[in-house]
């Protein structure tokens, strides 16, 4: 192509859009754009190549400027287009830009883009090849565009934290879109679960899949006790428990043991319905028969457990810890603890339990969706007074007292570690179901409320997690008779509110280092974590304007004190590679006999029939204990009750522990030598492929194949053709 009938035209992109699609690029019209150097511009004068830059110096040319190129306007641009040949890897460049500035050249009917930068003696450039033009330009452009453009928070499916979150945004001053928003947001902030909003193919929601599921009563006692085997010592923060229905008839044999054993004992329990929350549905007993078992009826599934009846008090009254953990990720595993927290009071002074006093709500039970409606209930304005305070300040009154309060610390972040380590296998295998790998989807992350009492020896106990703890800053109050109203709570806003702000800081997308992955539109894959760059501090508020982050790392800061523990996320790990179906949460019988075959696990005295009468075994009384899904297959739980039937068979002389973790490094070891055989089985054929002695050729391409597979594909494929081209009448005939 001549220079003579060269057009060229100077583009300026504005790159706050990063190459985003025409629909986005109308959504962000209403917000105020940030003036901003260009990302791209096109060089005159030659043949069809595209410079995609930063040089703001340059401006659109109109096409009367462009035929007027020979003006005084246009010599010096039409100067620094006679010297831009197109020879090999080098482009002659004087002139062309400021230094330090990359270029990409796109050279129209060839399909390359070509990438360099100017070197220091400003004559030559380097281009190298690049993938595609508008992945270069956003890769140029993330940080400044970032830099410049606020986070945006979807609001619209916030419901009761909506107020903490309103604030938090605006001290953060991000942007915030209460009623949704059709271009993509940044943060989703969902009220209930991550399936609030279905349609969401990218950025960060604020719920995990499946947390709702695994923090119910009796899947959080499932995956506790399952460590509890595993590490009796390191799990005995969970009190005892018992599920019901099923274990309603070992529950009474055991109580009944222990009553005739020792007359003077007589314990307490307290009864969870699985799903309930707030308060509703728990009561107290002494005696199995207790139970307020519906007699014709399904019973309703229930947690009993043993209950502490020397709890800590202060001014006599029973009380717990509200504290709330951030999930940041699952993988790598990531957890912080708010610094600061609630201590919710009864409302009646504290006694031993009794036949007497069990009824005796406002006295046992520190929910304040109980308490609250209890006239001796004291809403306070003070953090250190009333029937709801701060933790700092419970803390400081009991180390007024001599109390080691950096032990009972201590104690309370070994709790939570261990309990996220103990709810994460169940969460992987969810998340694994609705973001499957390479599917398109967000990134998870949840605030969680743990539910902690001190015992009279300050040793911590877990009552419960919930999955959606209340991020309301505002309270009921009866200012007439029959009429409430909201009125503000300065304890609840000065914890939750900080809480909900420092989340967001961390989530922050600016403090994740974008890669290639992140900006396809295939959607985000998890990356590794980065410190915040110094654009991020830019864009964040003035310093001093915020305080210092209230939550605080807890893992993996104490990798090494608490790693040892996660032999069941291990074991979830195989479960989920011989899943085979992506989102599938349940084992096949054939992926069963999958997983035995490929770890090796078969021998004489365990042939593949004792394995497919443990997989029914174990199977179908799963299948009759969990009521909350009738799909077939064996879930999680279950294939984890295998593995420890397997790891007794193999080594029988070690305690369960070892068996365990002896029975995952022999799997490990198994499907470590199985991949690296499947390596060097593709290099040995991608390397006998190109052999002309082993090729045959084929068909209209003279397509080469090294392979008796492949051979056989082209030869079904051309005959596949063939049949086609015959005439049906023919065809007949022919098959007949």
């Amino acid at each position: 192509m001549s220079d003579r009938y060269v057009r060229v035209k100077i583009q300026i992109e504005d790159m706050k859009s990063l190459g985003e699609d025409a629909g986005r690029e109308a959504a962000d019209a209403e917000e105020q754009a940030p003036e901003g150097p260009p990302a791209a511009s096109v060089f005159p004068d030659a043949p069809g190549v595209t410079v995609a830059a930063g040089d703001a110096s340059r401006v659109p040319l109109t096409c009367k400027q462009r035929v007027k190129s020979r003006s005084t306007a246009g010599k010096d641009v039409q100067k620094h287009a006679s010297d831009v040949p197109l020879h090999g890897s080098v482009v002659t460049a004087r002139h062309l830009n400021r230094l330090g500035h990359e270029r990409a050249l796109h050279v129209r009917g060839t399909g390359k883009i070509l990438r360099g930068q100017l070197e220091a003696n400003g004559n030559y450039v380097n281009i190298h090849p690049s993938k595609n033009n508008q992945e270069t330009r956003r890769e140029d452009g993330f940080k400044l565009a970032r830099k410049n453009r606020p986070v945006t928070v979807d609001m619209s499916k916030a419901k009761t934290s909506l107020e903490a979150l309103k604030l938090s945004i605006k001290q953060l001053k991000w942007k915030e879109f209460p009623l949704g928003r059709r271009a993509p947001c940044d943060i989703y902030w969902h009220g209930v679960s991550f399936h609030d909003n279905e349609k969401i193919v990218s950025g960060q929601v604020n719920k995990f899949p499946g947390m709702i599921e695994m923090l119910r009563k009796i899947n959080l006692s499932r995956a506790v006790r399952t460590m509890q085997e595993l590490f009796p010592e390191e799990y005995d923060f969970y009190p005892r428990s018992w599920i019901l229905p099923e274990e309603c008839q070992q529950f009474s044999t055991q109580i009944r043991m222990v009553k005739e054993n020792e007359p003077t004992l007589n314990p307490t329990f307290i009864v969870k319905p699985d799903s309930g929350s707030q308060g509703d549905g728990i009561y107290l007993i002494r005696d199995p028969s207790d139970l307020k078992l519906m007699a014709g009826s399904p019973a309703k599934q229930a947690v009993v457990q043993e209950y502490i009846q020397k709890p800590l008090l202060i001014d006599k009254l029973k009380f717990d810890i509200r504290l709330y953990v951030l999930l940041k990720s699952l993988e790598p595993l990531e957890i912080y603890i708010a610094k600061e927290g609630l201590t919710r009071f009864c409302t009646e002074p504290y006694q031993e339990p009794s036949q007497k006093n069990l009824s005796h709500v406002f006295m046992h039970l520190t929910n304040y969706s109980l308490n609250v409606h209890s006239g001796n209930f004291v809403h306070s304005d003070s953090q250190s007074t009333g029937s709801k305070r701060t933790l700092s300040s419970v803390l400081y009154r009991l180390a007024a007292k001599g109390v080691d309060i950096k032990k009972v610390w201590s104690d309370i972040i070994a709790l939570v570690i261990k309990t996220a380590i103990a709810m994460v296998p169940e969460l992987r295998v969810h998340y694994q179901a609705d973001i499957p790998p390479g599917k398109p989807g967000p990134t998870c992350f949840q605030i969680l409320g743990f539910d902690i009492l001190l015992m009279k020896n300050l040793k911590p106990v877990l009552l419960e997690v919930n999955s959606n703890p209340s991020m309301r800053i505002e309270h009921e109050q009866e200012v007439a008779t029959g009429v409430f109203e909201y009125v503000p709570s300065p304890v609840d806003e000065e914890v939750k509110v900080g809480v909900i702000r420092d989340t967001l800081r961390l989530m922050d997308p600016g403090r994740r280092k974008p890669s290639v992955s992140h900006l396809r539109a295939g959607g985000p894959e998890h990356g590794e974590e980065v410190p915040m760059e110094a654009e991020t501090r830019d864009r964040s508020p003035e310093d001093g304007a915020l305080p210092s982050l209230c939550l605080k790392q807890v893992y993996p800061k104490y990798t090494k004190q608490f790693n040892y523990l996660r032999l069941v996320e291990r074991i979830a790990a195989l479960f989920i590679r011989f899943l085979g179906v992506k989102g599938n949460m349940r084992l096949g019988p054939t992926a069963f006999r999958t997983f035995i075959r490929t770890c090796k696990l078969s021998n004489s005295n365990f042939s593949m029939a004792s394995v497919d009468i443990l997989y029914i075994d174990i199977t179908r009384r799963w299948s009759g204990t969990t009521g909350e899904s009738k799909e077939a297959g064996m879930g999680l739980q279950a294939f984890v009750e295998a593995f420890f039937h397997l790891a007794g068979r193999r080594f029988k002389s070690l305690p369960l522990r070892e068996q365990v973790a002896s029975l995952l490094e022999l799997c490990e070891a198994q499907l470590e030598s199985q991949t690296a055989v499947e390596e060097r089985r593709s290099v040995s054929c991608s390397r006998a492929m190109p052999r002309p002695a082993k090729t045959h050729a084929l068909g209209p391409g003279n397509r080469q194949l090294g392979s008796p597979a492949p051979l056989r594909r082209a030869s079904s494929q051309e005959y596949r053709l063939h049949q086609r081209l015959i005439p049906r009448t023919l065809r007949a005939n022919v098959e007949n």
